[in-house]
Order: structure tokens, then C-alpha cells, then sequence
């Protein structure tokens, strides 16, 4: 009986992964420069008319540079830029949402920190997923910490720049996010089993739920990730060497109304990234 049931529970997940894997081909890596490449993924999803589009950006933190823009640091008076904006002024190649914030336009809904600047000095106990990176002592990559792995606050004591948001997959590769009706499009933060960073964007709605499922079943190595913003302010922005990439979200409820022509809307903190200068 129980070997049944086992079966039962089984099998309708190697359905489904059979079939995002039969559509991975068609989604290959394309190089925009050294260290940085993109795939547009298209499988199908459950829930979904017709096919979803799963976008990553595969950063090398070997070769990029990670930082924290936050309108409470950077313009206290002027407030927030849409991400296109946030990556033309202060010369960014990409830039994704930071994560999601209060009712006061700037304040990240987890802990957040950026040198001496403290945008959110709470340790949010069910936020269980920690971007950390300008470490403070050893030249450690990025990465994406479990709280229930590591401490915050011994994250916090390690690097300069740390984001608290809520987790989707926990490594190495566990979908954390329980099953629910509600959808929306996603930007989210992952890392691989190489360590590349990588920037995720759904623009099709999905459950929190069925993206982490599709995501463990794209080849494209995940091992965790954490949610950074849903609906109509998920944004993803990127601009090098020709290639462009313009992502704005929406929900099955909200629409992104008063954005740009590119349904952009103003969004207070972003992680964004630039090259690293060679060394000589």
C-alpha cells in the first residue's frame, strides 16, 4: 500500500519535469559578454494558458560586481526610480528589485543593510533567505544564505551588504513555497551549483509553488533562491553590448498602471551590477 501511494506521488512529478525538460532546448544559453549570459526558457506550467516564459540572467560573481541602490540611502528627499532609471544613472549593466517593501515607499519588508547605511534594522524571524556580499573580511563570492543554515546575525557580523527576503527554494534545491491559488509574475534572486547569481523573471503569472517546481526542473543548476517582488513592480533591466532586456510584471489581479512605456514603475531599491575593473 504504501509503495502505491509513494507511486502515486511520484509519478505526477516526473510528468511534469519530463515535460519542462522535452522544452529545455529550446532555451540555450546566449552570451551577452564574458561571465554573463541569458536563456529564456518556455515550458509549460500548470494554471497557465498556453506556455510560460521563465527569463535567467547567469551572472559570474568572479567577473561582476554586486550592489544594494536604496532611495533611503542614496536620494532620502527624491525618492524612487523605475530599474531602467536606477541603471542609467548610476551606470549599471542589469538591475532586479532588492525585495519588497513597506507602506513607506523605501523600506525593505526584511533586514537590510548596506555599509553603515541601515535601510531595515529588523531580523524578520520568517524571512528565511539572506543575500549577503561585500564581505568584510575574506574575499568570499556572493551568496545566498538559509537562515536556518547560518545565523543572520553571523551573516550580518560577515559582510557589508546584506538583504533579508522571503525563500522559494532552499539549497540544496527544496521547493520551500506551499501550495496556493494565488499567481502573479516574479522577479526572484537564485544561485547555482557553480555559484553564478542568477537573476530569475517570470513575466507569465504563476503560483509561488509551480515557479519553484519549474526552476528545480530547468537545466540550468539552481540550488536556492529567494522572492523579490510580485506583481506589477517585478522588474528586471538590463543593457550591454546591444542586447536589451526590458521585463515589468503584473499579477492576475493588478495591472501596472501610471509606469513607463514599458510598464516600469518606480521601485525603491535594486540590486544592480557592473564589471569588474581588470587588475593589472
Amino acid at each position: 500500500m504504501k509503495a502505491r501511494i509513494l507511486a502515486c506521488l511520484i509519478l505526477p512529478l516526473i510528468v511534469f519535469t519530463s515535460a519542462i525538460a522535452a522544452a529545455a532546448p529550446e532555451a540555450r544559453w546566449k552570451k551577452i559578454d564574458d561571465g554573463l549570459h541569458y536563456g529564456v526558457f518556455e515550458v509549460p506550467a500548470p494554471h497557465v494558458a498556453g506556455k510560460a516564459k521563465i527569463l535567467v540572467v547567469r551572472i559570474d560573481p568572479g567577473l561582476y560586481e554586486f550592489s544594494l541602490l536604496a532611495a533611503s540611502e542614496l536620494r532620502p528627499q527624491a525618492g524612487s526610480l523605475t530599474v531602467r532609471e536606477w541603471a542609467e544613472k548610476y551606470r549599471l549593466l542589469a538591475a532586479i528589485n532588492a525585495g519588497m517593501f513597506q507602506k513607506d515607499l523605501k523600506t525593505n519588508v526584511g533586514y537590510m543593510k548596506n555599509y553603515a547605511h541601515i535601510n531595515n534594522p529588523r531580523l524578520h524571524r520568517k524571512y528565511a533567505s539572506v543575500f549577503a556580499f561585500n564581505p568584510i573580511t575574506a574575499a568570499t563570492s556572493p551568496m545566498i544564505w538559509d537562515t536556518d543554515a547560518k545565523q543572520l546575525k553571523q551573516i550580518i557580523s560577515e559582510y557589508h551588504t546584506v538583504i533579508q527576503n522571503l525563500r522559494l527554494i532552499k539549497r540544496p534545491g527544496l521547493n520551500r513555497w506551499g501550495s496556493q491559488e494565488k499567481r502573479w509574475s516574479e522577479a526572484a534572486l537564485g544561485q547555482d551549483e557553480a555559484g553564478n547569481v542568477l537573476f530569475i523573471f517570470s513575466k507569465s503569472t504563476l503560483s509561488m509553488h509551480d515557479l519553484g517546481n519549474i526552476l528545480l526542473a530547468l537545466p540550468i543548476g539552481i540550488t536556492c533562491a529567494q522572492h523579490l517582488e510580485g506583481g506589477s513592480q517585478a522588474s528586471l533591466y538590463l543593457l550591454h553590448r546591444g542586447i536589451e532586456i526590458k521585463e515589468a510584471g503584473a499579477s492576475d489581479l493588478v495591472m501596472a498602471v501610471n509606469g513607463d512605456d514599458d510598464g516600469f514603475l518606480p521601485i525603491p531599491n535594486v540590486i544592480g551590477i557592473k564589471k569588474k575593473c581588470k587588475k593589472p
